[in-house]
């Protein structure tokens, strides 16, 4: 059952303001880099022990209004070394990802199933129920799309929670390993651990690309 046209422009108007703060998020912090990434580094890393914790909770936030993932990543093997540096970055990353479909389902849901109908918020409930988990895994296996801005869609589109932090946790593991070696290894990028990161962001880069091309030609023939 589709929504009256006359009430469809408040739900138009929600949505196109929650997109433009994005938006405009993205643009201030991932492309004009307004935060200065290193001086909050320096700044946890004098909190002593609990510096892993802060760090980690510091970077869920930071990585939820689009600072880059690979920065933070790199900032934790840096400070913690390749293993403990792991662990908190995928963290850091299952936080985020929490956050941003927590914020984007409280934001959009809503408005974005009333325009689409009740029919197809059903269709999408299903696919949800069948697939959710593997879409938040295999969108993390892609290269170049914003891990955090994907989140905020996966929240108005409805996907759980449980869905978007174990898809996250399992997604994530192997660029949270490459970019936080790459981190403990700045000193050295001729060093096997270096390597190693490299070769793991390969084979992740190509799973990415075969998972993009196979999921375009299933929707070509759905479409279809």
């Amino acid at each position: 059952m589709s929504v009256p046209e006359g009430s469809r422009w408040p739900h138009i108007l929600r949505l196109g303001i929650f997109a433009a703060f994005l938006l405009t998020l993205f643009y201030l912090v991932a492309v004009s880099r307004v935060i200065d990434v290193g001086r909050a580094r320096d700044a946890i890393a004098a909190t002593g022990p609990v510096a892993p914790l802060a760090y980690l909770a510091a970077s869920a936030v930071l990585a939820a209004i689009f600072v880059p993932g690979p920065l933070l990543a790199a900032g934790s093997g840096f400070l913690f070394g390749p293993v403990l540096g792991t662990f908190v970055t995928l963290g850091s990353t299952v936080t985020t990802a929490t956050i941003a479909a927590l914020v984007g389902r409280r934001a959009g849901r809503d408005s974005a199933r009333a325009l689409i109908g009740a029919e197809w918020a059903g269709r999408i409930d299903t696919q949800i129920r069948r697939r959710g988990l593997w879409a938040v895994v295999g969108q993390r296996f892609v290269p170049g799309i914003s891990d955090a801005l994907a989140s905020y869609a996966f929240g108005a589109f409805g996907i759980p929670l449980w869905q978007m932090a174990i898809g996250a946790f399992i997604g994530s593991a192997p660029r949270a390993f490459v970019y936080t070696a790459l981190g403990a290894s700045i000193s050295d990028l001729s060093s096997p651990l270096a390597y190693a990161a490299i070769a793991v962001w390969c084979v992740t880069a190509i799973i990415g690309a075969f998972a993009a091309h196979r999921g375009y030609r299933s929707w070509r023939t759905h479409s279809r």
